[in-house]
């Protein structure tokens, strides 16, 4: 569904991407991983057309998105759950919601989407007339993820939906990601906890220093030693025997 080929994104002379290619397949939950300024945002953001890369392509379905203006892309089907929510803080939960729409035309779609939101995120629906800017942190999340969802996106970007959370609420954001999956809804998430993530995607990537440095099944993923060291907090047994040694 998504096919990102040698892309290489810079601000001012750091080069934040170095040639990135990567995948995600239709249907189900790629996952990024990797440590803090390896350029997983970076990447989201340039997916998004909110920055503006060197060189490189980015396909969705074949179709080339790069060029395109965020709204563009938006309408092509594919939409961004930001790092950190990044809900407009002024506008109430409602008109978050049309806000995710921006680009449709069909008023009674809109109205019945945004009533299937406030099904899916009952406490959405609590605080239909209140200021985003006033909610919880998870509560930010859902509305982020829900006005993402309020375009109608045949391909989800996720960026660090766990991020600042507390463990409940992280727990209930995957929760959510699995549902989104159950329903069809193909997902590229970015993260940095590796625990969770092994429990909802189907293809990883480990970004290091601005280029992918791994891929793989969360199988393969379990069992190279560098990530379980890095990202899952595992040593072999056999290192344990060196250091005693």
């Amino acid at each position: 569904m998504l096919e990102i080929t040698d892309l290489a994104t810079s601000y001012g002379r750091i080069e934040a991407l170095k040639g990135v290619s990567l995948q995600a397949r239709a249907g189900e939950v790629t996952c990024l991983l990797g440590p803090n300024g390896a350029g997983k945002s970076t990447l989201m953001l340039t997916l998004a057309g909110l920055l503006k890369p060197q060189r490189g392509s980015v396909k969705l379905e074949g179709e080339e998105l790069l060029g395109k203006t965020p709204a563009q892309i938006v309408a092509r089907g594919m939409a961004l759950v930001p790092e950190n929510r990044l809900v407009f803080p002024s506008l109430t939960v409602k008109e978050n919601l049309v806000a995710g729409a921006f680009k449709r035309r069909d008023a009674a779609g809109i109205r019945s989407d945004i009533d299937a939101m406030f099904a899916r995120f009952p406490r959405l629906l609590e605080r239909t007339a209140q200021l985003a800017g006033t909610l919880s942190g998870g509560e930010q999340q859902m509305l982020a993820v829900a006005r993402a969802l309020m375009s109608r996106p045949r391909l989800l970007l996720m960026d660090e939906p766990s991020v600042g959370l507390a463990p409940l609420v992280v727990a209930e954001i995957f929760s959510i990601v699995r549902q989104l999956h159950a329903e069809g809804v193909s997902i590229f998430l970015v993260e940095q906890n590796a625990h969770m993530a092994l429990k909802v995607a189907q293809q990883f990537y480990l970004m290091e220093q601005g280029r992918v440095s791994f891929s793989g099944t969360p199988g393969e993923l379990a069992d190279d030693e560098v990530i379980q060291r890095a990202y899952l907090g595992r040593q072999k047994a056999s290192e344990g025997s060196q250091k005693a040694a």
